[in-house]
């Protein structure tokens, strides 16, 4: 119950906020107010506790300095605010901007799609109509042309007929509707191959732009703007860190600056580099594909020349891959175009929130600020410190990595977006660090230095300055975002705010209109044709098979048509069939005869036997 009554007096804070600042003149989003409201309680200057319920009193004051806060346009802090809400609720990656555009093509091509796969056709006139419908679909899922445009929908109807000709209706209406949307997006891009082909051999294709030239010159340019706001803000970012460094060192020089807002014109052009680096990243991706693509683009096509080769009759089987790998590339160009697109838009729209730094500090008043400061930028600070590293030996229980003791060096996640930990919290500065000297591994996460006495000072106790950089960024909410500190800061976002904030800013809850249907008939019709309505009707059939049951059939035979009904019958004559299941044979052998003479004996004293064998041989016998 307590954390429903929390949600809704927070909701009613940020709509109270808003309809004040509308009153005003100045009209913001939900989300900025939801956000600039967190800030405002996380501040410890504001003294709000939101363990405890807030009364009446704490809720105006906590409206009044929102107010004066998202009023204030003189504040680079509310400028930086506004820039990270914005890149939070526009910025999309690659995957996410392309499956968007999916969405939109498919939401575009859904009602085209759903009267070509439901239309029963019977006459000849239906089926050209149904043919047409195809043409549309294929020139529109191509966004090659207009569908206005005569000569366009010539082209493409004679390309759709070279492989789809019309007589070949008939078979695709009696296909299931997941065959007939497959092979819709089949003929789509088989038609977008035959195109682009016939583009390049100069015999059509006038209202397909030339996206390879396009790209190949826009992207330069997008990354060439890019590298221009990245140095502007470099520039600034080394001169206003030039000035907060002079006041901390003279007292003077702070009374002097200290009405400029420096800090916050620090962190305003940080974070501006920082979502510059970001699309600067997304650019070169870009190109990177797009050169890739026209290598790929430009050997497909040979390939596809070389098949063809004046030829009269050619095996669908040959081209129609290379035609479909044609148009798949094709797409991709689509899809890169849309991506610099969107990134020149970012980029444009991103400049406005660093105009506050001409306002602020134009060059008549920054020149003077600048005389005997020297200004440092950031490759000069990290030479500096070239060659300087922390001695392991002097820390017990501290882990140091270093280049050539750790792998994958260069891919280490590091806190603060490789800013100086120590410098965060104790100055109020965004150093850039140099991993050269040591990155400490404290709790598993990693930080860098911008100089060995500042990593010394911070491996002493480095909860305390991780401490430190938390309530530097309660100060300055645009550190949250800057810093990446939002793991550090679920604990202060009370949990009402917890489910309305994402996971970077607090978003409002997304709504859309949405609508579902069904198929006309998914399953064969079960029409009970005997089904009567009519109880009438009912009556009359019930009726007359009650006078069936009283009526007889008679059946009589005369004597021309007794016996006289010719009938025949076939049988099969009986046959002799004998098989033998035993056979007697038998074999004759030699017996064996011998005959000994002399066993008796003789006149002789000796007895002498003779054996003689009678035996015949097996060949006599």
């Amino acid at each position: 119950m307590a954390g429903q009554l929390s949600e809704s007096v927070i909701k009613g804070i940020i709509r109270r906020v808003g309809l004040e600042c509308a009153a005003r003149g100045q009209t913001l989003s939900e989300t900025l107010a939801a956000f600039m409201v967190r800030a405002v309680v996380l501040d410890p200057r504001n003294d709000f506790n939101m363990a405890q319920i807030l009364t009446e009193k704490d809720v105006q004051n906590l409206i009044q300095l929102c107010v004066t806060r998202l009023l204030d346009t003189t504040n680079p802090s509310l400028s930086t605010i506004k820039m990270q809400v914005y890149f939070d609720m526009n910025y999309a990656n690659r995957a996410e901007l392309l499956q968007e555009q999916q969405r939109v093509l498919e939401g575009k091509l859904a009602p085209v799609v759903r009267e070509i796969t439901d239309s029963c056709p019977r006459v000849q006139e239906d089926m050209e109509k149904v043919y047409q419908n195809i043409v549309s679909y294929v020139l529109l899922s191509s966004s090659l042309g207009s569908p206005t445009d005569t000569e366009t929908v010539r082209e493409v109807t004679a390309a759709l007929q070279s492989v789809f000709p019309q007589t070949e209706v008939t078979t695709f209406i009696s296909l299931n509707k997941k065959d007939k949307e497959e092979q819709l997006k089949n003929l789509g891009m088989l038609v977008t191959g035959i195109r682009l082909y016939n583009k390049e051999c100069g015999k059509g294709g006038s209202s397909i732009d030339d996206l390879p030239a396009i790209l190949n010159e826009a992207i330069p340019s997008a990354t060439q703007t890019v590298d221009e706001g990245l140095n502007t803000c470099h520039m600034l970012a080394h001169k206003y860190t030039a000035l907060v460094e002079s006041m901390q060192e003279d007292p003077h020089r702070y009374m002097q600056l200290s009405s400029f807002k420096l800090r916050e014109a620090v962190f305003n052009v940080r974070q501006y580099e920082a979502f510059l680096c970001i699309l600067l990243s997304d650019a070169i991706t870009s190109a990177q594909e797009v050169e890739s693509l026209n290598v790929q683009f430009a050997v497909t096509m040979m390939q596809l020349k070389n098949t063809v080769q004046d030829k009269i009759s050619i095996d669908s089987k040959d081209v129609f891959p290379l035609f479909l790998e044609l148009s798949k590339i094709w797409t991709s160009f689509q899809d890169e175009m849309l991506l610099l697109s969107f990134l020149t838009n970012m980029t444009n729209n991103l400049q406005e929130f660093l105009e506050i730094q001409s306002q602020l500090f134009p060059e008549e008043v920054l020149t003077p600020l600048l005389r005997g400061v020297t200004v440092k930028s950031d490759e000069e600070r990290i030479r500096e410190t070239m060659g300087t590293r922390v001695t392991v030996s002097d820390f017990e229980n501290q882990e140091w990595l270093f280049p050539e003791t750790t792998d994958n060096f260069d891919q280490l996640l590091i806190q603060y977006r490789s800013f100086c930990a120590h410098s965060i919290g104790v100055k109020g500065l965004t150093l850039p660090g140099n991993p050269d000297i040591g990155i400490l591994k404290h709790k598993g996460k990693c930080y860098v230095f911008s100089s060995k006495e500042a990593a010394y000072a911070f491996a002493q106790d480095p909860d305390k300055f991780i401490q430190l950089n938390v309530e530097k960024a309660k100060e300055y909410a645009e550190l949250i975002q800057l810093l990446e500190l939002h793991h550090q800061f679920q604990y202060l976002v009370p949990r009402a705010q917890a489910r309305i904030a994402d996971k970077h800013l607090m978003k409002p809850t997304a709504k859309c209109d949405s609508s579902t249907q069904t198929d006309t008939h998914i399953l064969p019709p079960t029409i009970v044709r005997s089904y009567e309505w009519n109880e009438w009707e009912l009556r009359r059939k019930a009726i007359k098979l009650a006078n069936l049951r009283r009526k007889l059939t008679h059946a009589m035979q005369t004597d021309l048509s007794h016996m006289k009904r010719e009938n025949c019958t076939q049988v099969y004559l009986p046959k002799d069939v004998g098989t033998q299941t035993k056979r007697d044979n038998s074999s004759n052998v030699p017996k064996p005869q011998v005959f000994l003479k002399g066993l008796r004996g003789g006149s002789s004293p000796t007895t002498h036997m003779v054996k003689v064998d009678l035996t015949r041989a097996v060949d006599e016998t």
